[in-house]
């Protein structure tokens, strides 16, 4: 067997590992080759592409009987093109690690997993607290620090896989024996030719599973729940009026009482909804009991960079929510707050930035960064004070100079940080330093 992975990124260099570790003949390729993807390929003793054409693409891939292209190869990358030309498979890492569990000695453990435009990362750690609060060991992976084939060589009871739409539009077989939606909001139309594709992607999670898995759907989300309708598992909902719910200051499920939102150490209005869908993870696919959902929600206080309390300094607190990279997840964090100074903007992803001012009057100040600085300020017309300044250290000092006490400065972005920073790590690590709060100045 042979293939070929292109894109040598975190999961691209993981997943050849994977390849040649289950007996695979490999070829790599990449867009960019510099010397660390050179080092990289002389490690793994394969042969190293540069930048080939469609032609070159479809001569290699007529004699692979793979294609593995990593996150960062979107859809309409001539590699894709030529794979579909030759009738080459495309496969993601996930996609490949769900099959090889299946041929796993001992049979395969279970997998629950995790898709949405915003709030992945918060609620696959969620679930994975939940979990190892029943008693399980398990890692969150996919779209995380752990690819999926990277994980499965661990010694873990179960996984909670973060299914981003680049994964799961290159699966088939993948099946999970719970699967949550979170929501649908325009994203990544860089990468995804339409948004029809894009939803089609997301809607994956779902299309391998039987019967009696559970199909996890936000009723906030009515593209969601449309697409629902087409799965062939147990349609379960979260969210008002979903079978999982808030009653009486309660997380409620379909068999009663599952945690009193008192309980939870942080409860967000998001922190709410994203506890709602693992709850509904865990109790579906059977692995967790409510005891284990209340403890885990006792201590989790959500991934860095997701609304992330720095500290407060001279009465006005600071938050880094460098992870909201869409409008969507940015008018989220500010619906949590009242009387915010906002700091926003960054990469340009070409979708509209409206929805992050949907409740522009929680709002008294924006200081709009980066590329989309303009159009971030063009959204936020009739807050009572506007202004751009290209970097994030200058809006700080602005942002500091129009709080009052009892305000909220939020770094809530609303946009990709690639106009300036390497990731949106890097981004809110920086802000973290420059905020007037511990560690800061």
């Amino acid at each position: 067997m042979r293939s070929l992975v292109y894109g040598l990124a975190v999961a691209g260099a993981a997943t050849a590992r994977a390849l040649l570790r289950h007996g695979y003949e490999v070829v790599v390729g990449d867009d960019v080759v510099g010397p660390e993807r050179v080092a990289l390929a002389e490690d793994l003793g394969v042969e190293l592409i540069e930048a080939p054409d469609e032609e070159r693409l479809r001569e290699l891939l007529s004699r692979c009987d793979l294609l593995c292209p990593s996150p960062g190869v979107p859809e309409t990358h001539r590699v894709i093109d030529a794979a579909r030309a030759t009738g080459t498979e495309i496969v993601s890492e996930i996609e490949l690690a769900y099959r090889w569990e299946q041929e796993r000695e001992g049979g395969p453990r279970p997998m629950v997993a995790v898709t949405g435009t915003d709030g992945k990362t918060t609620t696959t750690l969620m679930t994975v607290a939940m979990l190892r609060a029943a008693g399980l060991s398990t890692v969150d992976a996919g779209n995380t620090d752990t690819p999926l084939v990277d994980a499965i060589e661990l010694d873990r009871d179960a996984f909670v896989v973060e299914c981003t739409s680049f994964r799961l539009a290159w699966t088939r077989d993948f099946r999970c024996a719970a699967a949550a939606w979170l929501n649908l909001a325009p994203d990544h139309l860089n990468w995804h030719a339409t948004m029809d594709t894009y939803s089609s992607a997301k809607e994956r999670i779902w299309s391998a599973q039987h019967a009696a898995d559970a199909a996890i759907a936000f009723t906030g989300a009515p593209i969601v729940l449309e697409r629902l309708k087409c799965a062939p598992g147990r349609h379960v909902t979260f969210g008002t009026d979903g079978d999982y719910h808030v009653a009486d200051g309660q997380l409620v499920g379909p068999h009663g009482p599952i945690a009193p939102i008192a309980s939870m150490r942080r409860s967000l209005p998001h922190d709410i909804t994203n506890a709602l869908a693992a709850s509904a993870l865990v109790l579906e696919s059977g692995l967790a009991d409510t005891s284990a959902i209340e403890r885990a929600l006792g201590e989790f206080t959500g991934p860095p960079h997701r609304l992330e309390l720095l500290g407060t300094h001279d009465g006005v607190e600071w938050y880094n929510d460098s992870k909201a990279t869409t409008p969507h997840a940015a008018a989220v964090a500010i619906r949590a707050f009242d009387d915010i100074v906002l700091i926003a903007g960054g990469k340009d992803k070409y979708v509209d930035l409206a929805e992050m001012a949907v409740d522009r009057d929680h709002v008294k100040a924006v200081v709009a960064i980066g590329e989309t600085r303009e159009a971030v300020a063009q959204v936020f017309a009739g807050v009572p004070t506007v202004e751009t300044t290209e970097f994030l250290p200058e809006a700080v000092e602005r942002a500091a100079s129009l709080a009052v006490p009892g305000d909220t400065v939020l770094l809530s972005p609303g946009c990709a940080s690639l106009d300036q920073y390497r990731s949106f790590e890097a981004r809110g690590d920086h802000f973290r330093e420059l905020a007037p709060t511990r560690g800061g100045h």
